[in-house]
Formats: structure tokens, sequence, C-alpha cells
């Protein structure tokens, strides 16, 4: 399920709750990209989808998703927690085993998580957010530590045995796709998937009706389009793919609890992104 296939430029990308003095949730629709994303609960309870599987996060709890894997978070609360996400090329000698293996469970709870791990992390975040001749070594040195100490209780399988292809496959289009004219129907005929195992996909694994999920996506690139560009909100409405105006300020409302207008009139202290760098 490609929903957003994030094709990222930097080997290393770290972030708070407070990133860039912008409150941000952890909060996301599905996506999956190549890199390794794990992320340390501070504070907090979070829910978390690894390949369709549940997982609730609690304060010291560990989250972590190799390359290609379906991941979602949802928000139920306030948040504090580090989030990173690296390029498997940084890390050559786990390139095989992040590219191969996935974990058995997407979560390490707090009481296994090896000593030092969020001092580790804070000590990336700095590192990250300072410039120096040396800050791409000092980045791959704190991973190689980090990941040394982490792959030697974490249970891996492969990949294959928990693939689920037709879902990635659906996803993916739906993310590159979301601005034009999409039903079950049209992805039926597009990519030759019954329209009831898409509607039974969505609903069992992703836990959310088709029609609801398209339109995330569509308002969350309507949100990243009110932040960064001087278009009309008509414009927008039309260019993520809603039919009236009126449809799309039900929609947004719904998903991000003020209208459009509002949402670019306030400079929105709380952003909520499919993509987990935007």
């Amino acid at each position: 399920m490609e929903a957003n296939y994030e094709i990222k430029k930097e080997e290393f990308h770290f972030r708070t709750e407070s990133n860039a003095g912008k409150k941000t949730t952890l909060e996301c629709t599905a996506h999956m990209h190549y890199e390794v994303e794990y992320c340390i609960l501070l504070e907090g309870e979070t829910i978390v989808y690894i390949d369709s599987v549940e997982y609730k996060m609690h304060a010291g709890d560990l989250c972590i998703v190799f390359p290609n894997q379906i991941h979602q978070f949802k928000t139920i609360g306030e948040e504090k927690y580090m989030l990173a996400i690296v390029n498997p090329d940084m890390i050559p000698e786990l390139t095989d085993t992040f590219t191969t293996r996935v974990p058995r469970s997407g979560i390490v709870r707090a009481e296994e998580l090896f000593p030092g791990a969020a001092e580790i992390m804070r000590r990336m975040g700095d590192v990250n957010s300072a410039s120096g001749e040396y800050k791409s070594i000092q980045l791959r040195g704190l991973q190689l530590a980090f990941f040394g100490e982490l792959m030697e209780n974490l249970s891996l399988t492969d990949v294959k045995s928990v693939s689920s292809h037709a879902l990635k496959t659906v996803v993916n289009y739906c993310s590159r796709n979301f601005s034009r004219d999409l039903s079950l129907a049209i992805l039926e005929e597009e990519l030759h998937i019954s329209k009831y195992y898409i509607s039974h996909l969505f609903s069992m694994k992703l836990k959310v009706r088709f029609n609801d999920y398209i339109n995330s996506l569509r308002i969350n690139d309507a949100c990243r389009q009110l932040r960064q560009t001087d278009k009309t909100i008509t414009e927008i409405s039309e260019c993520v793919g809603f039919n009236t105006l009126r449809t799309f300020n039900r929609a947004f409302v719904r998903q991000i609890g003020m209208s459009p207008s509002e949402y670019r009139r306030q400079g929105p202290q709380v952003t909520r992104s499919v993509s987990m760098i935007g």
C-alpha cells in the first residue's frame, strides 16, 4: 500500500513535537518509504499501525518501521516524542537486514528497550540541528551505536512472510492519483483488483473507509497549499480533487477542526500531515 511513497533527499531527519518551533503531532495517514523510521514516545499514548497490525504505544516505548512497511500514526492525546528517519544506505553494515527482513513486532516496550536509547536519540537531534565538518560522521556513529544495541534483541522475519502486495499497490496508486476522480470501480479497472476486495482491505487493514482515506490525502495536500501558496481556497479545492467548494469545506472542518480560511489565517500551531517529514 504505497499510500504516500516518499523519496527523501536527506539521509537523516529528526523531529520532536515542537519541531522548528511549531507543535506537531505524530498523526499521519498510511504511507511508506525506503527509509527506516523509529520513534520513542516520551509522554502520552499513541496508536500506530504497521503493515495493518495495531499497536498502542505508551511512554518509554519505541516504534520501529523498516523500509517499505506501511505505517500510520493516530494521536489520542498530548504527546512528547523523538522521531528519526534514516536512509538504510547510511548504515551499509545493516542495509541488507533492513531491506530483506522486518521486525516481528513493531514495538519495543519500555522495559525491554536498551538503557540509554533515549539519550542517544537526543544526541542525534543535537548533532542534526548543528553544523560542522564532521556532522555526517557523528550521525553515522550514533546510528551504529543505536542499532548495534537495538538489533541484539529485535526478533526479525523475512519480508516475504508479511508481504501485503495488493494493499501496497492500492495505497501507492491512491497517493499518486488522489487529485483525480477516484472510486472503487476506477481502482478495480486500473489495478485489476476486485473493488470488493479493495473495500475489504481498507476496512479490515487500515480501519478506514475508502472515501474517507482519499479525502484525508486531499485535505493534507490542501493544508500544505494553504501554508505554502497564495492560491485561493477555491483553486486549492479543485486542485486537490474536490468537485465542489462546499464538499471541500465540509471535509476540511471534519478532519482539521476549522475552516480552510481559519487555517490559513491562524497559521496553525498543530500540523497534521501525510508526510512524516513535511
